[in-house]
C-alpha cells in the first residue's frame, strides 16, 4: 500500500485586476490565487492536489500555514488516511498550538481545507472514481464518521444525520442517473462584475443568455442610483423571464442595507447576497424583519459550521453559500449541507474564484445525490474565468453543470500555468 512521503505547497496568482474580474463594492482588485498543495506517495502515478483560494496578497501566509500541517500526515499509508480522515481533521482543528490562530476560521482553517481537498482528491483517485461519485457511493455509516457535529449537536445530532443518509438511498440511484443526463443548474456572475462598462455587462448578459443561462448575479453597493440605474439596464436586457441576483460583497451597515434592498424590490431580485457583515447574525435578523420576503444570501465567509448553525437556526440565512475553501473541506461541508436540509434552506455554493467552480460542481453533485433530492429551486454559482488552467475543468452545457468523470476533485492545475503564474518567480510575474 502506497505512502505518504511528502507535501509541497505553491502560491499561484492569476493576474484578473488587469481587467477588474472579479471586482465588487469592497474587493476592487482582485487577483485570483491559490494555495496549491500536492501530496506524494510513494506511487509515482499516485497524487493528490488541492487548493484554498485568496485574492492575492496574504496567499504566502496561508501557504505558509499549511506547511505546519504536513508532519501529521507524513508517512501514513492511503488506506491509514481514509479509514482515519475523521480523526486525522480533529488533529488539524484541534491542534494544541495552531488552534488558537482561530479557532477554526481565518486562515488556520483555510490552510486545514486547502490540506484535507487534497486528502479527498488522493482518496478519491485511490477509488478511481471522481469525488462526487465515490461519496455518494459510500454507505451511510461509513460517511458519518468522516463528520463533525462538535458544537452543533443542539441543532443537527449525528442521529439525525445518519437517518438523513439512510433516507436517501433509496433514492439515488434514481437522482444519479437523472444528474447523468440533466446536470445541475447554475447562475453566472462572470457578467456583472462591478468594474465591468455598462456596454460590456449587457453584451456579456447577451452572450450567456444565447449559452441557456437565465440567472445573473449583478455586483452592487458603492452607489445607489448607480445600481438602480445598472440594474433597471440588465432588467430590460434579460428580459422578466430571466432571474437577477445582487451581491453587496458585506459593504453596508444596517440602515444602509434596509434602504437600498428595498430601492432593489422592483426588479424582482431572487436574493440579495451580503449585504452586511458576514458575521453579524443579528444584523440579519434586524434586515430580513424590514425587507420582508426579500430573500437573503450569505455563507461565502462564513469560516465554520458554528457561523451556519446560528444563521439557519436564526432564520436570517434563506440561501445557504458554502465555500468549498472556505469551510474545512468535505469533513465539515457535509455537515453544513446537512444542517440547511433539516431547516429546509436551500444551498447555492459560492463560485467566485479560481478553481472553486471546479470543486462545487462535486458539492451540488452530492447535495442532491445523497441529501437533498432537489436541484430545479437551487443554482450553483458560476463564473467563467481561468478553467484553461486546470487539467480537468468544469463542462458546462445549456447554464448546468455536467457531472465531473475524472478521478478526484478536479483541481490539478496544469504544469506550465503553475510555472508561469507562480509568485513571485513564475514566468508571468518575474516580467510584471
Amino acid at each position: 500500500m502506497a505512502k505518504i512521503i511528502s507535501f509541497s505547497v505553491k502560491d499561484v496568482r492569476f493576474p484578473t485586476s488587469k481587467d477588474l474580474t472579479g471586482s465588487d463594492a469592497v474587493h476592487t482588485d482582485p487577483d485570483y490565487s491559490a494555495t496549491y498543495v500536492t501530496i506524494y506517495t510513494s506511487d509515482e502515478n499516485l497524487k493528490g492536489y488541492g487548493i484554498a483560494f485568496t485574492l492575492g496578497k496574504g496567499n504566502d501566509i496561508v501557504a505558509d500555514c499549511i506547511k505546519h500541517f504536513f508532519p501529521l500526515f507524513i508517512g501514513i499509508t492511503v488506506e491509514e488516511l481514509e479509514n482515519e480522515i475523521g480523526n486525522l481533521w480533529f488533529k488539524c482543528v484541534d491542534h494544541s498550538q495552531l488552534r488558537w490562530l482561530g479557532p477554526e476560521k481565518g486562515v488556520v482553517h483555510m490552510a486545514v481545507a486547502a490540506i484535507f481537498n487534497s486528502c479527498w482528491d488522493l482518496i478519491a483517485k485511490i477509488h478511481k472514481k471522481p469525488l462526487w461519485q465515490f461519496i455518494v457511493d459510500s454507505k451511510p455509516e461509513t460517511i458519518i464518521k468522516w463528520l463533525t457535529f462538535k458544537y452543533i449537536e443542539d441543532v443537527l445530532t449525528e442521529e439525525e444525520a445518519y437517518r438523513i443518509l439512510v433516507n436517501s438511498q433509496k433514492y439515488k440511484e434514481n437522482r444519479v442517473k437523472i444528474i447523468l443526463e440533466e446536470g445541475y443548474p447554475s447562475y453566472t456572475t462572470a457578467a456583472g462584475w462591478l468594474g465591468y462598462s455598462d456596454e460590456k455587462i449587457v453584451r456579456l448578459c447577451k452572450k450567456y443568455i444565447s449559452m441557456g443561462w437565465k440567472h445573473f448575479k449583478v455586483k452592487v453597493g458603492l452607489d445607489l442610483e448607480a445600481d438602480v440605474k445598472r440594474l433597471k439596464l440588465i432588467r430590460e436586457t434579460v428580459g422578466d423571464e430571466c432571474f437577477i441576483m445582487v451581491d453587496a460583497n458585506q459593504q453596508w451597515n444596517i440602515e444602509q442595507s434596509i434602504k437600498h434592498i428595498n430601492a432593489y424590490k422592483k426588479f424582482n431580485l431572487l436574493f440579495v447576497e451580503e449585504p452586511t457583515s458576514p458575521d453579524d447574525v443579528l444584523g440579519f435578523v434586524k434586515i430580513k424583519k424590514a425587507v420582508g420576503n426579500i430573500n437573503l444570501a450569505t455563507g461565502e465567509a462564513c469560516g465554520g459550521r458554528i457561523m451556519f448553525k446560528q444563521f439557519l437556526e436564526s432564520g436570517a440565512m434563506n440561501i445557504c453559500q458554502i465555500d468549498s475553501c472556505r469551510l474545512g473541506s468535505i469533513n465539515e461541508i457535509l455537515t453544513v449541507l446537512l444542517m440547511a436540509h433539516k431547516f429546509k434552506v436551500p444551498v447555492f455554493p459560492h463560485a467566485g474564484g479560481v478553481g472553486l467552480c471546479e470543486y462545487v460542481q462535486h458539492l451540488c453533485m452530492i447535495d442532491y445525490v445523497l441529501i437533498n433530492g432537489e436541484k430545479h429551486n437551487k443554482f450553483v454559482e458560476y463564473s467563467d474565468q481561468l478553467h484553461e488552467h486546470f487539467a480537468y475543468p468544469c463542462t458546462i452545457k445549456n447554464g448546468n453543470y455536467m457531472p465531473p468523470l475524472d478521478h478526484g476533485y478536479s483541481i490539478e492545475m496544469k504544469e506550465n500555468s503553475v510555472n508561469e503564474f507562480l509568485f513571485p518567480d513564475g514566468n508571468y510575474w518575474r516580467n510584471n
